[in-house]
């Protein structure tokens, strides 16, 4: 399958003539949610200048004595010129290469799948699909792009399948036969307590089948979050507080869940973006926080087969969910982020009170966040119909430096009821 132009680009371009457009000062590649972004001006190999002449309005090639004119030599009438930008493929092939394809493309994996006689399934090796970026097409695209004052550019994509064996009569009867769609995220510079709840998360979900026409729940394929399953305390948003709890960092695991379904076209019956904008969910629009048993991550199985998930995490802090399957003849593609609404954290600390600490200890609770709203669009069409267009919002608020006083009780509820008059003098209160 290859992931070309996106037709929004092409509609642009038909719309509004190069004229109007000044040259981009950087261009943005995507696929899918993968984004990179490369600034023109840090590559001035890309282009020369070629120096364009024109005898009474028509281009024209000048007498070769123009040619070694000086800057101030006198030009016969009816001759003028302009210098123009010339972009020179061949360099820009070679930046994609380097800075892009190189962290996207994989070579197809292998993968012997088995069901044992107790019904757990098993996986030998790892089914992840190949990716081949096009380079020279996607230079090509990239010349067009600047020609035209665009900045986005699709990255043309050669996905190829991994050489799969279902050695189990009862899977490829319920339709796992090739890989539907594949769920990543990075979670890179995690603390070690982060990195070992995103291990056990994510091993809860390795051979989890879910049959044709059902809906998947996150929660409760994930079961119970405690110390007794294996989960250390790690920074946890609870309400207005980021604080230590056990389990903080499942939504790692959540979201890597949430893109493969999402990016290939399935209903998405629930999903929640984070209060604010975490960075190792990057790019913003594409999280799912789950927090069991009330915000939970669901969407429906709605491919010709049953979905057969292998879950795990590799030495390069990367997370993936493969989902195998039965592959449909819908075409879905993601537009976004689109960000707006920024509105810069408050500089005033803010300060709340607790009992779970001693009375008197000052700890941080949270810190610092920008606010912003990210909107992505997801086109479906399926065969015989037409495409249908969804809009995902995701808000995520501007947050103080919070932190949290310990308190007795009998003040606490104090300020719980709002007699904050009758607040103990040493007591500090942000406003």
């Amino acid at each position: 399958m290859t992931i070309g132009f996106r037709t929004s680009i092409f509609v642009f371009l038909l719309l509004f003539p190069a004229s109007v457009f000044a040259l981009p000062s950087s261009i943005t590649y995507t696929y899918k949610h993968h984004i990179a972004t490369v600034d023109v001006a840090t590559h001035p190999e890309w282009r020369s200048t070629t120096r364009v002449w024109y005898f009474q309005r028509k281009r024209a090639i000048p007498p070769a004595r123009f040619l070694s004119c000086g800057r101030n030599s006198i030009i016969d009438p009816g001759w003028t010129y302009e210098d123009q930008i010339a972009w020179n493929e061949q360099a820009i092939t070679q930046t994609i290469a380097t800075d892009i394809s190189s962290k996207l493309n994989r070579p197809a994996g292998k993968v012997i799948i088995r069901k044992s006689g107790s019904g757990n399934v098993t996986f030998d090796g790892i089914g992840l699909p190949g990716r081949q970026v096009n380079v020279e097409l996607a230079a090509k695209l990239t010349k067009k792009a600047l020609e035209e004052g665009v900045s986005i550019v699709s990255l043309p994509v050669e996905e190829t399948q991994p050489t799969m064996t279902v050695d189990s009569e009862e899977l490829k009867a319920a339709g796992i036969r090739e890989v539907v769609t594949v769920g990543e995220s990075v979670f890179a510079k995690s603390p070690v307590n982060r990195q070992h709840n995103i291990s056990v998360g994510v091993s809860r979900f390795n051979g989890h089948l879910i049959p044709q026409g059902t809906v998947f729940s996150f929660d409760e394929t994930l079961g119970p979050v405690d110390e007794k399953r294996g989960y250390r305390k790690e920074l946890v948003i609870e309400g207005e507080t980021t604080l230590p709890d056990y389990g903080g960092g499942l939504c790692q695991v959540s979201t890597t869940a949430y893109r493969g379904p999402w990016e290939y076209g399935l209903p998405i019956l629930q999903r929640k973006n984070h209060s604010y904008a975490v960075s190792y969910y990057s790019p913003q629009g594409t999280d799912a926080t789950i927090f069991p048993p009330y915000t939970d991550l669901k969407f429906r199985n709605d491919t010709p087969g049953a979905l057969l998930i292998q879950s795990f995490t590799d030495d390069s802090d990367h997370a993936y969910f493969i989902y195998y399957g039965t592959r449909d003849q819908r075409r879905t593609d993601v537009f976004g982020p689109y960000i707006s609404d920024r509105i810069a954290a408050p500089t005033e600390e803010r300060v709340s009170y607790t009992t779970e600490i001693p009375v008197g200890e000052k700890r941080k609770a949270g810190e610092r966040h920008d606010g912003m709203s990210a909107v992505w669009y997801r086109s479906i069409k399926q065969p015989g119909s037409g495409a249908t267009l969804e809009r995902v919002f995701s808000p995520y608020e501007a947050r103080p430096l919070l932190y949290q006083i310990g308190v007795t009780p009998e003040d606490m509820a104090k300020l719980t009821a709002g007699a904050a008059r009758e607040t103990p003098s040493w007591l500090p209160i942000s406003r």
